[in-house]
């Protein structure tokens, strides 16, 4: 026993050196999400990237451990989703409430929903990581990734230096190419809108030309595509051109881009709000029993610490003790309790602010379980990066708006509807900081109980890596709301503004509801739609394995094709990548390597579009890097789309044969 107690005392887990690299990976991959969020509506996981990055440096100081690695990772794994933050906050931009990101309040939202993120999560560990069976696919990879670097061999070694090649080459090439479509030399997207049937109904495509979105499609896999890809078809090939040829058939549009766009957006995306808010409840009613398996846990640890034998808990069952949680939370809610009042009473609801702190508090403490909950069983079943994040928004928005139109509103003047609205938004933004967070945080948990870590230790580093990047978002957001703006807010040049889909429709759905001019019927049928892949999802999972996962089918009905299409066109590359690894002589290597360069192509075109947001903002110029006009946009099409496909072969090709290499 002595042996034991001595070997977990000299081991280097939580150090001063792994916050450190952990902080500044969290500052590059926070940068990075925030800008691919905005543009494509998704974030990427960041944890495997983080551990190979942590693994080849610390690898030349003394001492280092696979738990060191880990903590590394735990720490930058909040770029990959407290930067989902922008699912929500840039709505009040886009409402005209906000003209860009005030630092501080912005800042304390991210940093008090993260922490209160770690700490809703930490009841939930038992439940849906120590006694689960639930997959974790990036907490599993992310753990053999950790086992591998820390062996001493030296084709351990071999394989951390070609993980981080291949992370460079992605970032470089995909860094690269977006330097070439800011030239307008290459065109960043392919188009097209047209006309289905003799009705004038409307339809169209747009593949983004993005390395990116190709990574991602990479990432989340086949089945995932597959299912986006039925909700674009359900989307584009059903639903825009029967309503865009009812709105024609009474006055025909002569611009059929402009009428497809404004079905999709005005009324096609609230059935995606439907299918993808049902497929977050039905996740909610199978958490009951491991939710209240994971409590019961949490009190009975509580209950042995009081008698005096914490040291009997094994080292890799030490959480952080449920008192300081119920403190830690309770301590975060004051606060969070004044920026409501201050909201509030500088929005004009001063007559009714005790109303609003107290209602918006308690329904930050009650909900923000309820997303803790949810977020975290989606995270262990599909992973973080394919978690009900965009679900959960909204069906907190919806909440929240329901509660200050019946509530509130009534005792307030008419003007007041865009105060509540904005109010609503500023509510739902606290509770999504902690969404995020509880949908990392056990999947970092889960990575660590196949390291041996302890739990307490990572929930800290986890602490850290929250207030690391909610120091730097709200620089980010408002660089970005100069250079580009949102779509739909006012004043934003529509050709060049960011998308910023969830955020979009998360503030129609607030003002909807709240202005009472919500169309439910479109809800209900995305409702229906989300009821029916539910079952066929089980269908498909008893006979085989197949599956459509019913969150995926909402998130291609209301994601823009420039979203979409090409996350099918990378989940299908990956798939044929994979395959084609498993006929090699280091399958599982070569996997890993394809997975790391994906990674690599997300920062890399990610990291571009903040530094040319930066140039449009200084130069005050759209396209400072313009070296052509617009009249070369037709051959641009062929040289960017040509271009695309022959890197994409070449970056596939050489990563299966760096794989092979190191057999």
């Amino acid at each position: 026993m002595s042996t034991t107690t001595s070997h977990e005392v000299e081991r280097s887990e939580l150090t001063l050196r792994g916050l450190i690299l952990g902080i500044l990976i969290t500052l590059v991959f926070t940068a990075a999400n925030v800008y691919f969020g905005l543009k494509a509506g998704l974030t990427f996981a960041t944890s495997i990237p983080a551990a190979v990055i942590s693994m080849a440096l610390l690898r030349r100081f003394s001492g280092s451990s696979v738990q060191e690695n880990n903590i590394v990772q735990t720490v930058a794994s909040s770029a990959g989703t407290l930067s989902s933050i922008i699912f929500v906050l840039p709505g009040l931009v886009m409402i005209g409430w906000w003209n860009g990101f005030p630092y501080f309040v912005t800042c304390a939202i991210c940093a008090l929903g993260g922490v209160l993120g770690v700490m809703y999560s930490i009841p939930l560990r038992r439940a849906l990581v120590t006694n689960s069976d639930l997959p974790y696919p990036e907490g599993v990879a992310c753990a053999e990734v950790l086992k591998v670097g820390a062996s001493n061999e030296a084709a351990a070694a071999e394989a951390n230096r070609a993980g981080l090649l291949a992370i460079v080459a992605g970032s470089l090439a995909s860094a690269a190419f977006a330097v070439v479509v800011a030239t307008q030399v290459f065109a960043g997207e392919v188009v097209k809108f047209f006309r289905l049937g003799d009705k004038g109904g409307a339809s169209g495509y747009n593949f983004s030309l993005s390395f990116a979105l190709l990574a991602v499609g990479h990432l989340v896999g086949l089945w995932v595509g597959v299912a986006i890809l039925v909700g674009a078809l359900i989307a584009w090939a059903g639903a825009v051109p029967y309503l865009s040829g009812l709105q024609a058939a009474g006055a025909p549009v002569a611009d059929i881009a402009a009428l497809a766009t404004q079905v999709w957006s005005k009324k096609v995306r609230f059935i995606g709000a439907g299918a993808i808010g049902v497929a977050a409840i039905w996740t909610l009613l199978k958490l009951i029993k491991p939710v209240a398996t994971g409590l019961h846990g949490a009190i009975m640890t509580a209950r042995v610490r009081k008698s005096g034998q914490a040291a009997s808990l094994p080292r890799t069952e030490r959480d952080i003790p449920i008192g300081w949680v119920g403190i830690i939370t309770a301590l975060c809610m004051l606060p969070i309790a004044w920026l409501l009042g201050d909201f509030s009473t500088a929005a004009g609801l001063g007559s009714q602010t005790a109303l609003l702190v107290i209602g918006g508090v308690a329904y930050v403490v009650l909900m923000s379980f309820f997303v803790a909950a949810v977020c975290g069983y989606m995270a262990g079943l599909i992973g973080s990066s394919n978690s009900p994040l965009s679900g959960v928004g909204i069906i907190v928005v919806i909440g929240a708006a329901l509660m200050l139109a019946f509530v509130a509103k009534p005792l307030l003047p008419a003007s007041a509807g865009p105060a509540l609205v904005a109010f609503a938004l500023f509510v739902t933004s606290v509770v999504f900081a902690v969404a995020t967070i509880a949908n990392d945080n056990l999947q970092d948990l889960k990575t660590g109980q196949l390291v041996d870590a302890t739990p307490w230790r990572q929930q800290v580093a986890l602490i850290v890596g929250v207030l690391a990047g909610a120091v730097v978002i709200p620089p980010i957001l408002d660089l970005l709301n100069k250079a580009y703006g949102f779509a739909g807010a006012p004043g934003a040049d529509a050709a060049h503004a960011l998308a910023a889909p969830q955020a979009a429709l998360i503030s129609a759905l607030a003002k909807g509801v709240i202005q009472g001019d919500l169309d439910w019927n479109l809800i209900a049928i995305g409702a229906g739609i989300g009821a029916v892949t539910i079952f066929i999802d089980a269908v498909l999972k008893q006979t085989g394995r197949a599956h459509l996962p019913p969150l995926a089918v909402g998130l291609g009905i209301y994601l823009p094709t420039s979203s979409t299409l090409m996350i099918v066109v990378g989940a299908i590359a990956g798939w044929l990548f994979d395959k084609r690894a498993e006929r090699g002589a280091n399958a599982a290597g070569t996997k890993q390597l394809g997975v790391l360069l994906a990674s690599g192509l997300i920062v890399g075109e990610s990291l571009i579009g903040v530094l040319l947001a930066a140039i449009v903002v200084f130069s005050g110029q759209g396209a400072p890097l313009a070296l052509v006009g617009e009249g070369f946009a037709g051959a641009a099409v062929w040289i960017g789309g040509g271009a695309f496909l022959l890197l994409t072969l070449a970056l596939y090709g050489w990563v299966s044969k760096l794989g092979a290499a190191k057999h």
